[in-house]
């Protein structure tokens, strides 16, 4: 995809796109994963390491979650959600790229985060204030990979035509939420190889968020 003047909003992943998150998310996906297990939820041979714990916990949800062992599962996300956020910083020039992009482009934050815990994040970082829209997971229907996120944010903002939208993220889980959602997807600083396995093909792939530049 070359440089294009029709891009009127970019959607942005949060953690290891804009912050350097500190969650630790293979512990946290652990702890998810025996929790639901012990509980008898999650078969015992089920492959963890080719799930996020956002996929682990909509593939339970759909065979029937008790709302109760949802409570508990988000509390475990949340507990290191809050204790990663506290030490998360900005990746590299974070702050020159939005600056640049501010007054151009709809900028939009899409996140599997609980919504204050990504405000919260975004406030100590000092950059809050560029983003005209934050949607957590309360604001979805349901976590990426699900296009929800992405859907809501388009809704959101009816004046942006179709093509008009571009997204940005680390994992493969926002390139299939993008994907899905009719938008046209950048990988940041990804694995090429763990892509195409879950076969999502990004329109480019980036190892500096500046070169965002090149495609807005």
């Amino acid at each position: 995809m070359n440089k294009s003047s029709q891009v009127r909003g970019i959607i942005f992943d949060m953690d290891n796109t804009l912050l350097r998150s500190r969650i630790n998310f293979q512990m946290m996906k652990k702890q998810v994963a025996d929790f639901l297990t012990e509980n008898d939820l999650l078969q015992v041979d089920f492959p963890i390491q080719e799930h996020t714990t956002s996929t682990m916990i909509a593939y339970v949800k759909a065979k029937g979650m008790p709302e109760e062992t949802y409570t508990e599962v988000m509390k475990m996300v949340v507990h290191y959600e809050l204790i990663g956020m506290e030490g998360a910083g900005l990746e590299s020039h974070v702050s020159e790229l939005l600056t640049m992009l501010k007054s151009r482009y709809v900028l939009i934050i899409v996140t599997n985060n609980a919504y204050k815990a990504a405000v919260h994040a975004l406030e100590k970082t000092g950059i809050h204030s560029y983003f005209d829209l934050i949607i957590g997971r309360e604001q979805m229907e349901a976590m990426k990979p699900s296009p929800s996120g992405y859907l809501a944010a388009k809704q959101h903002f009816p004046q942006i035509l179709e093509r008009e939208w571009i997204s940005v993220g680390d994992s493969w889980i926002d390139g299939r939420a993008s994907i899905d959602a009719g938008i046209p997807f950048i990988s940041y600083g990804t694995n090429d190889h763990l892509m195409k396995e879950k076969g999502i093909t990004p329109i480019a792939n980036i190892d500096s968020l500046l070169k965002l530049l090149d495609y807005v």
